[in-house]
């Protein structure tokens, strides 16, 4: 399934790699067969949009959108439990379900994080991929309205993934309520949750490290594509492979 590893690649944290291998990666945009003419040219344009702008601008524009505040995170439990006990054990369920695939995380980075989602629907067949787009599709139409209320290049990679699980999750049809939420991205709504929550910005951060970029380690990537997830040696070994 590369068009979710070129999407999940898409919504991952700007880096220069993507620039240096953007031909790489339209080439293999050209074999997603799963895509239609239509969506291939969209997928194309953003790509070819993406990779002519200033990459500081793109990360600027990327921390913007999906850091502040948590209305448009990337964290998809973020949407369902929010800050619940239940999100850790939807975590540990969901990397659970990661390793019973025979796959292992090899990043520092949430299981829930949407593009490390992503590529692993990517590793199953066509039928798993809409399954677990379908489990999502919610959360999936939910963002698409608000990154349309912001008027973001964003929210039609997001209707596009709607597209590819078949659900019938409607993005318009939540236009009206997303229009009367209050934005939780300015300063004022930022400023509160600052004060309810304790913040050590010493010990969790590395000598060196500053702001958004620092944050966003874990989200850089030495290949083409995102890889967040290893085949597990053991499920390999468990195989005779």
């Amino acid at each position: 399934m590369i068009a979710l590893r070129i999407i999940a690649r898409l919504l991952d944290y700007p880096q220069q790699d993507f620039v240096d291998h953007q031909q790489e990666i339209l080439s293999a945009l050209a074999q997603a067969d799963e895509l239609d003419v239509h969506q291939r040219q969209f997928l194309t344009q953003f790509i070819q949009q993406s990779a002519a702008r200033s990459l500081l601008d793109r990360q600027a524009e990327y921390c913007e959108l999906f850091d502040r505040g948590r209305a448009t995170s990337l964290l998809l439990f973020e949407h369902v439990h929010g800050e619940s006990r239940d999100r850790g054990q939807a975590m540990v369920d969901l990397l659970a379900q990661y390793r019973a695939d025979g796959l292992e995380l090899n990043a520092k980075e949430l299981p829930d994080f949407l593009p490390l989602y992503l590529e692993y629907l990517a590793h199953g067949d066509l039928a798993r991929m809409c399954r677990g787009l379908q489990d999502i599709a919610p959360i999936l139409a939910l963002l698409a309205a608000r990154l349309e209320e912001r008027q973001s290049d964003f929210a039609p990679l997001f209707s596009l993934l709607l597209a590819l699980s078949g659900s019938s999750a409607n993005p318009q049809s939540l236009q009206s309520q997303v229009a009367r939420e209050a934005r939780d991205d300015t300063p004022a709504a930022l400023d509160a949750v600052w004060e309810e929550e304790q913040v050590a910005f010493i010990a969790q951060m590395n000598p060196g490290d500053s702001g958004c970029q620092a944050a966003q380690q874990p989200h850089s990537t030495a290949a083409v594509m995102p890889q967040y997830l290893d085949i597990s040696a053991l499920s390999m070994a468990a195989r005779g492979e």
